[in-house]
Protein backbone atom coordinates (compact mmCIF):
# COMPACT_ATOMS: atom_id res chain seq x y z
CA UNK A 1 0.00 0.00 0.00
CA UNK A 2 1.15 3.80 -0.67
CA UNK A 3 0.02 6.88 1.09
CA UNK A 4 -0.61 9.54 -0.69
CA UNK A 5 -0.08 13.66 0.48
CA UNK A 6 -3.45 13.87 1.91
CA UNK A 7 -2.82 11.10 4.09
CA UNK A 8 -5.49 8.72 1.93
CA UNK A 9 -3.93 5.35 1.42
CA UNK A 10 -5.01 3.76 -2.12
CA UNK A 11 -3.66 0.97 -4.06
CA UNK A 12 -0.57 0.50 -6.55
CA UNK A 13 -3.70 -0.11 -9.14
CA UNK A 14 -5.28 2.98 -7.87
CA UNK A 15 -2.37 5.05 -7.94
CA UNK A 16 -1.37 4.03 -11.60
CA UNK A 17 -4.47 4.63 -12.88
CA UNK A 18 -4.52 8.04 -11.14
CA UNK A 19 -1.27 8.72 -13.33
CA UNK A 20 -2.41 7.79 -16.51
CA UNK A 21 -5.49 10.23 -16.49
CA UNK A 22 -4.43 13.17 -14.68
CA UNK A 23 -2.65 14.13 -17.85
CA UNK A 24 -5.58 13.64 -20.35
CA UNK A 25 -6.83 16.75 -21.87
CA UNK A 26 -10.73 15.24 -21.30
CA UNK A 27 -10.31 14.94 -17.61
CA UNK A 28 -11.14 18.69 -17.36
CA UNK A 29 -14.10 18.86 -19.21
CA UNK A 30 -15.52 16.02 -16.45
CA UNK A 31 -15.57 19.27 -14.34
CA UNK A 32 -13.52 16.81 -11.81
CA UNK A 33 -10.89 19.03 -9.99
CA UNK A 34 -7.23 16.72 -10.68
CA UNK A 35 -5.95 17.67 -7.09
CA UNK A 36 -8.91 15.41 -5.76
CA UNK A 37 -8.87 12.36 -7.98
CA UNK A 38 -8.54 9.74 -4.84
CA UNK A 39 -10.89 11.16 -3.22
CA UNK A 40 -14.22 9.60 -5.56
CA UNK A 41 -14.43 7.38 -8.04
CA UNK A 42 -14.78 9.07 -11.75
CA UNK A 43 -15.61 7.24 -14.98
CA UNK A 44 -11.94 6.26 -16.11
CA UNK A 45 -10.86 5.43 -12.88
CA UNK A 46 -14.53 2.96 -12.50
CA UNK A 47 -13.76 1.47 -15.76
CA UNK A 48 -10.93 0.70 -15.87
CA UNK A 49 -11.17 -1.99 -12.77
CA UNK A 50 -12.79 -5.17 -13.33
CA UNK A 51 -15.54 -6.00 -10.82
CA UNK A 52 -13.27 -8.14 -8.99
CA UNK A 53 -10.21 -5.47 -8.54
CA UNK A 54 -13.21 -3.14 -7.55
CA UNK A 55 -14.47 -5.58 -4.58
CA UNK A 56 -10.93 -6.20 -3.82
CA UNK A 57 -10.86 -2.29 -3.04
CA UNK A 58 -14.09 -2.59 -1.39
CA UNK A 59 -12.65 -5.09 0.95
CA UNK A 60 -8.94 -3.16 1.58
CA UNK A 61 -11.46 -0.13 2.72
CA UNK A 62 -13.48 -2.57 5.45
CA UNK A 63 -9.41 -3.82 6.54
CA UNK A 64 -8.51 0.37 7.08
CA UNK A 65 -11.73 0.45 9.21
CA UNK A 66 -11.15 -2.38 11.15
CA UNK A 67 -7.96 -0.94 11.77
CA UNK A 68 -9.09 2.13 12.63
CA UNK A 69 -6.89 3.30 9.87
CA UNK A 70 -9.38 5.09 7.78
CA UNK A 71 -8.63 7.61 5.21
CA UNK A 72 -8.59 11.34 5.46
CA UNK A 73 -11.37 12.93 3.55
CA UNK A 74 -12.00 15.99 1.98
CA UNK A 75 -16.15 15.93 1.73
CA UNK A 76 -16.60 19.21 0.81
CA UNK A 77 -14.32 18.30 -2.14
CA UNK A 78 -16.23 15.08 -2.45
CA UNK A 79 -19.29 17.33 -2.75
CA UNK A 80 -18.37 19.53 -5.39
CA UNK A 81 -17.41 16.71 -7.38
CA UNK A 82 -20.34 14.52 -7.25
CA UNK A 83 -23.10 17.11 -7.35
CA UNK A 84 -23.43 17.17 -11.15
CA UNK A 85 -22.72 13.45 -11.82
CA UNK A 86 -22.74 10.47 -9.88
CA UNK A 87 -20.21 7.98 -11.38
CA UNK A 88 -20.58 4.93 -8.05
CA UNK A 89 -18.38 2.06 -8.35
CA UNK A 90 -20.93 -0.39 -6.71
CA UNK A 91 -24.02 -0.97 -5.00
CA UNK A 92 -25.24 -2.39 -1.80
CA UNK A 93 -28.54 -4.03 -0.73
CA UNK A 94 -27.65 -4.07 3.14
CA UNK A 95 -29.88 -3.89 6.66
CA UNK A 96 -31.75 -0.73 7.84
CA UNK A 97 -29.88 -1.34 11.18
CA UNK A 98 -27.80 0.88 12.61
CA UNK A 99 -24.43 -0.11 13.43
CA UNK A 100 -24.28 -1.33 9.78
CA UNK A 101 -23.73 1.24 7.50
CA UNK A 102 -21.96 -0.24 4.76
CA UNK A 103 -20.34 3.13 3.66
CA UNK A 104 -18.63 3.50 6.42
CA UNK A 105 -17.61 -0.39 7.67
CA UNK A 106 -16.27 -0.15 3.74
CA UNK A 107 -14.85 3.37 4.04
CA UNK A 108 -16.36 5.03 0.93
CA UNK A 109 -17.18 8.36 0.29
CA UNK A 110 -20.02 10.59 -1.17
CA UNK A 111 -20.80 9.17 -4.59
CA UNK A 112 -18.70 5.85 -4.13
CA UNK A 113 -21.74 3.57 -4.02
CA UNK A 114 -25.32 3.50 -3.74
CA UNK A 115 -27.08 1.70 -0.69
CA UNK A 116 -30.52 -0.08 -0.92
CA UNK A 117 -30.91 -0.46 2.58
CA UNK A 118 -34.47 -2.33 4.60
CA UNK A 119 -34.63 -4.46 7.08
CA UNK A 120 -32.81 -7.88 7.08
CA UNK A 121 -31.77 -6.73 3.70
CA UNK A 122 -34.61 -8.65 2.09
CA UNK A 123 -35.32 -8.24 -2.13
CA UNK A 124 -38.80 -7.17 -3.75
CA UNK A 125 -39.76 -6.19 -6.77
CA UNK A 126 -38.75 -2.60 -5.43
CA UNK A 127 -35.38 -3.30 -4.46
CA UNK A 128 -34.35 -4.84 -7.58
CA UNK A 129 -35.12 -2.23 -9.62
CA UNK A 130 -33.59 0.31 -7.40
CA UNK A 131 -30.14 -2.35 -8.20
CA UNK A 132 -31.19 -2.80 -11.65
CA UNK A 133 -31.23 1.09 -12.06
CA UNK A 134 -27.54 1.19 -10.08
CA UNK A 135 -26.15 -1.79 -12.27
CA UNK A 136 -27.59 -1.07 -15.97
CA UNK A 137 -28.40 2.23 -15.86
CA UNK A 138 -25.56 4.23 -13.78
CA UNK A 139 -22.85 1.21 -14.35
CA UNK A 140 -21.64 -0.23 -10.83
CA UNK A 141 -19.56 -3.01 -11.31
CA UNK A 142 -20.05 -5.07 -7.51
CA UNK A 143 -23.21 -6.08 -6.62
CA UNK A 144 -23.04 -7.21 -2.96
CA UNK A 145 -26.25 -7.88 -0.96
CA UNK A 146 -24.46 -7.20 2.68
CA UNK A 147 -26.38 -9.15 6.13
CA UNK A 148 -25.05 -9.12 9.75
CA UNK A 149 -24.84 -10.73 12.82
CA UNK A 150 -27.51 -10.35 15.51
CA UNK A 151 -29.93 -9.64 13.06
CA UNK A 152 -33.32 -8.61 14.05
CA UNK A 153 -35.25 -9.03 11.48
CA UNK A 154 -34.22 -12.85 11.98
CA UNK A 155 -35.23 -12.59 14.61
CA UNK A 156 -38.33 -11.47 14.72
CA UNK A 157 -38.63 -14.34 11.72
CA UNK A 158 -37.68 -16.94 14.05
CA UNK A 159 -39.85 -15.46 16.71
CA UNK A 160 -43.17 -15.27 14.27
CA UNK A 161 -43.30 -11.27 15.27
CA UNK A 162 -46.02 -9.62 13.95
CA UNK A 163 -45.98 -5.96 13.63
CA UNK A 164 -47.93 -4.19 11.12
CA UNK A 165 -46.52 -3.84 7.79
CA UNK A 166 -43.41 -5.61 9.25
CA UNK A 167 -45.62 -8.98 8.92
CA UNK A 168 -45.58 -8.94 5.26
CA UNK A 169 -41.20 -8.44 5.10
CA UNK A 170 -40.76 -10.68 8.09
CA UNK A 171 -42.91 -13.27 5.58
CA UNK A 172 -39.81 -13.24 3.19
CA UNK A 173 -37.37 -14.91 5.15
CA UNK A 174 -39.54 -17.83 6.15
CA UNK A 175 -38.60 -20.13 3.81
CA UNK A 176 -34.65 -19.66 4.49
CA UNK A 177 -35.71 -20.37 8.18
CA UNK A 178 -37.78 -23.59 7.10
CA UNK A 179 -34.74 -24.44 4.73
CA UNK A 180 -31.63 -23.73 7.56
CA UNK A 181 -30.39 -27.32 8.95
CA UNK A 182 -29.85 -26.92 12.37
CA UNK A 183 -29.72 -29.54 15.10
CA UNK A 184 -29.44 -27.21 17.97
CA UNK A 185 -31.49 -24.85 19.94
CA UNK A 186 -33.44 -22.85 16.97
CA UNK A 187 -34.57 -20.10 18.96
CA UNK A 188 -33.65 -16.38 18.81
CA UNK A 189 -31.44 -16.86 21.70
CA UNK A 190 -29.22 -18.45 19.87
CA UNK A 191 -26.82 -16.47 18.40
CA UNK A 192 -25.20 -19.37 16.46
CA UNK A 193 -28.62 -20.23 14.90
CA UNK A 194 -29.94 -16.38 14.07
CA UNK A 195 -26.43 -16.19 12.01
CA UNK A 196 -26.41 -19.11 10.04
CA UNK A 197 -30.32 -17.94 9.27
CA UNK A 198 -28.83 -14.49 8.03
CA UNK A 199 -25.95 -16.09 5.96
CA UNK A 200 -28.71 -18.75 4.61
CA UNK A 201 -31.23 -15.72 3.80
CA UNK A 202 -27.99 -13.07 1.85
CA UNK A 203 -27.32 -16.80 -0.65
CA UNK A 204 -31.25 -16.75 -1.04
CA UNK A 205 -31.45 -13.40 -1.51
CA UNK A 206 -28.50 -13.49 -4.08
CA UNK A 207 -29.67 -16.25 -5.82
CA UNK A 208 -33.84 -14.15 -5.71
CA UNK A 209 -31.67 -11.09 -7.84
CA UNK A 210 -30.28 -13.00 -10.41
CA UNK A 211 -33.55 -15.08 -10.82
CA UNK A 212 -36.05 -12.14 -10.97
CA UNK A 213 -33.58 -9.92 -13.17
CA UNK A 214 -32.84 -11.51 -15.94
CA UNK A 215 -30.82 -7.90 -16.90
CA UNK A 216 -28.57 -8.16 -13.84
CA UNK A 217 -27.92 -11.65 -14.78
CA UNK A 218 -26.92 -10.94 -18.20
CA UNK A 219 -24.77 -8.57 -16.88
CA UNK A 220 -23.00 -10.84 -14.30
CA UNK A 221 -22.57 -13.16 -17.29
CA UNK A 222 -21.17 -11.14 -19.19
CA UNK A 223 -18.47 -9.57 -17.07
CA UNK A 224 -19.88 -6.37 -16.20
CA UNK A 225 -21.27 -6.86 -12.57
CA UNK A 226 -20.11 -9.14 -9.76
CA UNK A 227 -23.06 -10.08 -7.55
CA UNK A 228 -22.36 -11.61 -4.46
CA UNK A 229 -22.98 -11.82 -0.71
CA UNK A 230 -21.15 -11.23 2.53
CA UNK A 231 -21.77 -10.96 6.41
CA UNK A 232 -20.84 -8.07 8.61
CA UNK A 233 -19.80 -8.86 11.97
CA UNK A 234 -20.70 -6.67 14.33
CA UNK A 235 -18.36 -7.54 16.94
CA UNK A 236 -15.01 -7.63 15.22
CA UNK A 237 -16.22 -5.03 12.44
CA UNK A 238 -15.07 -7.96 9.48
CA UNK A 239 -17.17 -8.12 6.30
CA UNK A 240 -16.71 -11.84 5.23
CA UNK A 241 -17.82 -12.97 1.93
CA UNK A 242 -20.36 -15.82 1.62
Amino acid sequence: MHECHDGCDISRRSILTIGAVAGIAGLAGLGIPTEALAQNWWPQRRDDLTPDQILDEIMEGNKRFTGNRMRKRDWETERRNTAPKQYPAAAFLTCIDSRAPVEVLCDLGIGDAFNARVAGNAANEDIIGSLEFAVIAEHAKVLMVMGHTNCGAIKGVIDDAALGSLTVLLARFRNTLKATVYEGDRSSKNPEFVDLVATNHVRATVALIRQNSPQLAAHEREGKVKITGAMYNLVTGVISPV
